[in-house]
């Protein structure tokens, strides 16, 4: 480890291993990566163990070893105290590589990531609007260090305590860190490993082409102590001095430099006779001894240095001095004391007025040697002081959670700024702790339920359990402001919606109808109930709720946002009841207008997604397509790229299978699976990804792909409460079906029925259950089967969609007796033909074809299914093909098989979801 320092810098000891690796990340940072392009050279280089084995010390080395090959470097430093402050790591990191830039040159940098991690990184104020979610800001960040990255190549981001760096900055990095060796950028960090946090784990367990890390430090031995000791004060150190001085310190580095040290400034002989002293100079170092020694300074010095120890690290001295209550001639005194007792130095980034402990075991001791009234004390003065020097709220708050409740106004406001401030970045975890403490404070009797309601609203994507439990406590808080409580029972509902209580956001929004008078307050809270009423499958009066949103949606002009969303609600209720599409088509351009934010800070993105998807179902895929791309774009330009980008990918993908472009709706749907996969499974978002995936695969005849993905997913019983397009249940009835379970297919599709039907939903271009229900029961029950596929037409009729009424009329013929298939499939071709529904064309093609014998049908549906990515389908069509060619029947020693049948599971009967 470390002796002397010499030139700045420290002599190593026992540490020519952890160099070597850190020589081998560096020159390979500059060579070409492991797949042979220049550039992609970087990766992980990780130091671990406990505190004083000299991780800080190789860090420094790694970052003098990178500035010597001109490497741009990435420096931050978690602290103790700063950990409650988001994003602190984030802003040491990247703030130094963007200072001075005008707000216009740092938007010509960052370009549409400006707006997601400016505030984040403390480069502009955060925009009025809804906040990042934090996935689209992990995302942004993402972008920034790649960025510098390339355009600053090569980079050495080092990063010490990282055990000690905020969770929102860590976690980013953490889950970073396999990119970077895919870039020109080495990740140098070091923590301490029993305090690690989990989320940090990829620090922990990510491999490294260097070998094995990270590297673990140890002790020194006895021989590289004696070298140390014998370097500081004198090759005439005896061994039984130089072993006692290990024996001492345990071969701790840090701790023997000290004791060393102390030696050498006390004139210890370095002999037998004065190693029994060390054990009294070495507890002078650590703990008490190290209070001790600090008291002897004089009063005003302990002040300043537990001012210091409050504040943490890169203390700006004129801030310690205040918080200390000194002159700047006392401070400036007790910062000569304080650096020749080796307790402070200057800060690396600011020498001149910047000041940091000498290592993070005596500032960690130091601060817990302070009476603990006089602790709290001091964070109250920081916060009042922080302030003071113009750093903000964010910067007070950390302060002020180590405060105890005093009845105090300023505080509740300064928490409650921080809180915004943070949320508007992107860190709701910090502004929940923010917000409760600020509760506790207590904020006054008209406060209380503006703050229940922020906090609500801080904790929704993390806590939404407590969520509830602090907007029902606002609620039951006297509520002066109208448009507060307004907000509160909003927010209530659609936490319970998201969690899947759709009956219970329902009646909370229908008591706060009952109790509102004013007339377009009352409106926007019935918009509300009917769209969550709308995603309840389970709801129990849907026939008497649609005939209520009619009546109320057909008078309605349009002319605010909250009557275009009650019109497109009307819109999607005709959609699934199967009037005319033309009733409903008329609706969703109504609500539509001349635009529709998909991303407005107080909606939901629901009702727009709605109202794009009723083109979908009417035959329009090219307008929904627009509507989804402008919403995507909205989604990314808003930081939104967790849960709602996982659904624009998903639906997205939706259409594209509609409309017969599989590869293209398989690529989307994978996309949005793996978006989903960060919200987490079996949420309604999971849902829409499996089913729209699945159905897609099992559209390009994947089926066994198909049901390894269901197996992986639990996509199962029981299915959600909510209700998924395409129905989730549905879907997995089509995947048995297409196992060749059939009776197990039919008990799930008649649940269907029993679900759906007394709603009123009765339009087979949404839900196709009577159509694979008729497959299912084919078998055993062929009227049945043909009267259900009866009513399957008629209703998709009554809609009036090319695509849904050509569908139904292929499974009609497939479970027809022989005489009508022809005329059955014959239509169908007719009106596919006519529709955007590729695949549904080339699988009513491939039936008409089978049914005639007409090679160029099936000739025209292969052809349909290879441009469609149907590749199962062009299987089955080729097969059926060679047996119009060589009709001969052959026995089982070889030859091709039969021609399947059309009523067979075979890629015929699909497309139906």
């Amino acid at each position: 480890m470390t002796d002397r320092r010499t030139h700045g810098r420290r002599t190593m000891f026992e540490r020519e291993t952890e160099l070597a690796t850190a020589d081998e990340a560096l020159d390979r940072l500059s060579g070409p990566g492991p797949d042979g392009r220049p550039g992609t050279g970087g990766g992980l280089l990780a130091f671990s163990g406990p505190a004083g084995l000299g991780k800080t010390t190789l860090l420094a080395e790694v970052r003098r070893r990178a500035l010597a090959r001109s490497y741009t470097l990435l420096s931050a430093r978690g602290g103790e105290q700063e950990q409650r402050q988001p994003f602190h790591v984030a802003r040491q990191l990247i703030q130094p590589q963007l200072a001075g830039r005008t707000e216009a040159e740092l938007k010509e940098t960052l370009g549409s990531w400006y707006a997601i991690v400016g505030p984040a990184l403390g480069l502009c104020a955060a925009e009025q609007g809804a906040p990042p979610d934090p996935q689209g800001l992990c995302d942004g960040l993402d972008w920034v260090l790649t960025h510098l990255a390339v355009q600053r190549a090569p980079v050495v981001l080092v990063l010490d305590d990282a055990h000690w760096a905020d969770p929102e900055s860590l976690s980013w990095l953490a889950a970073f860190a396999p990119r970077a060796e895919h870039l020109p950028l080495l990740l140098a960090v070091a923590y301490r490993p029993d305090e690690l946090p989990a989320h940090a784990d990829a620090f922990r367990t990510l491999p490294g082409r260097a070998g094995h890390r990270p590297l673990a430090l140890a002790p020194l031995t006895a021989e590289a102590v004696a070298g140390l000791v014998r370097d500081t004060v004198g090759g005439h150190a005896d061994d039984a001095f130089c072993h006692e001085v290990w024996a001492v310190t345990a071969g701790n580095p840090f701790e023997a430099v000290e004791l060393t040290a102390k030696v050498r400034e006390k004139g210890l002989p370095p002999t037998a006779a004065g190693a029994p002293q060390l054990r009294d100079l070495a507890a002078a170092q650590r703990g008490s001894g190290l209070v001790a020694r600090l008291e002897r300074l004089g009063p005003s010095t302990v002040r300043f240095a537990w001012a210091c120890a409050v504040l943490g690290t890169a203390i700006p001295r004129d801030l310690a001095a205040r918080v200390a209550g000194l002159g700047a001639e006392e401070a400036a005194a007790a910062t000569g004391r304080l650096r020749e007792a080796r307790i402070l130095a200057a800060a690396a980034e600011d020498p001149d007025t910047g000041l940091e402990f000498v290592h993070p075991l005596i500032a960690t001791a130091l601060y817990r040697a302070i009476p603990d009234a006089l602790r709290t004390a001091l964070h109250g003065q920081a916060a009042a002081a922080v302030v003071d020097a113009g750093l903000g709220a964010g910067a007070a708050a950390r302060h002020l959670l180590e405060t105890h409740p005093d009845n105090d106004p300023w505080v509740v406001r300064i928490l409650r700024e921080a809180a915004a401030e943070n949320l508007r970045a992107g860190a709701p975890d910090a502004a929940r702790r923010q917000l409760a403490r600020a509760l506790t404070e207590p904020p006054a009797f008209d406060e209380r339920a503006a703050v229940l309601y922020e906090l609500g609203c801080a904790s929704l994507l993390t806590e939404p359990a407590h969520t509830v439990n602090h907007l029902r406590a606002a609620l039951a808080e006297p509520v002066d402001d109208p448009a507060l409580r307004q907000g509160i029972v909003i927010r209530l509902a659609q936490v319970l919606a998201h969690s899947d209580r759709l009956a219970e956001a329902s009646r909370t929004l229908a008591r706060e109808i009952a109790a509102t008078a004013d007339v377009r307050a009352r409106l926007r809270l019935q918009s509300e109930q009917f769209m969550w009423d709308a995603f309840d499958a389970a709801e129990t009066d849907s026939p008497a709720r649609s005939r209520r949103l009619a009546r109320l949606a057909d008078r309605l002009t349009g002319r605010d946002l909250t009557e275009r969303y009650i019109i497109a609600l009307r819109a999607w209720d005709a959609c699934l009841r199967g009037e005319p599409v033309e009733t409903a088509v008329h609706h969703a351009d109504r609500a539509l207008g001349n635009g529709f934010s998909w991303a407005h800070e107080d909606r939901g993105f629901e009702v727009p997604v709605l109202a794009a998807l009723v083109h979908m179902y009417a035959d329009r895929p090219d307008r929904a397509e627009e509507l989804f791309e402008a919403g995507t774009a909205e989604f990314e330009r808003q930081g939104w790229r967790g849960a709602h980008l996982s659904f624009a990918y998903s639906l997205r993908a939706y259409i594209r299978y509609r409309r017969g472009r599989l590869a293209d709706a398989e690529e989307l749907a994978r996309s949005g699976l793996r978006l989903a996969e960060r919200v987490g499974r079996r949420t309604p978002v999971h849902w829409y990804a499996v089913a729209i995936l699945l159905t897609t695969l099992l559209a390009r005849g994947r089926t066994d792909e198909a049901w390894e993905l269901a197996q992986e997913h639990a996509y199962d019983r029981p299915f959600p409460a909510a209700v998924v397009f395409p129905d989730s249940q549905t879907v997995y009835a089509e995947l048995l079906l297409a196992k060749g379970r059939p009776k197990k297919a039919a008990a799930e599709l008649e649940a269907v029925d029993r679900r759906l039907s007394p709603r009123g939903i009765q339009n087979p271009s949404w839900c196709p259950w009577q159509l694979l229900l008729a497959q299912a029961v084919h078998g055993e029950d062929p009227e049945r089967a043909r009267a259900l596929a009866a009513d399957a037409v008629r209703r998709a009729r009554a809609f009036g969609a090319p695509s849904g009424v050509g569908q139904a009329l292929r499974v009609a013929a497939q479970v027809a007796v022989p005489q009508d298939r022809p005329a059955l499939l014959t239509e169908a071709v007719a009106l596919l033909s006519a529709s955007p529904a590729r695949y549904e064309l080339a699988l009513a093609l491939a039936a008409l074809g089978t049914e005639r014998g007409d090679a160029q049908l099936l000739a025209r549906a292969a052809a349909t299914a290879r441009e469609c990515g149907a590749d199962g389908l062009v299987r089955d069509t080729q097969l059926a093909l060679a047996a119009l060619d060589d009709p001969a029947p052959r026995d089982t020693a070889g030859g091709p098989e039969p021609v399947r049948q059309p009523d067979a599971p075979t890629a015929f009967a699909r497309g139906t979801a």
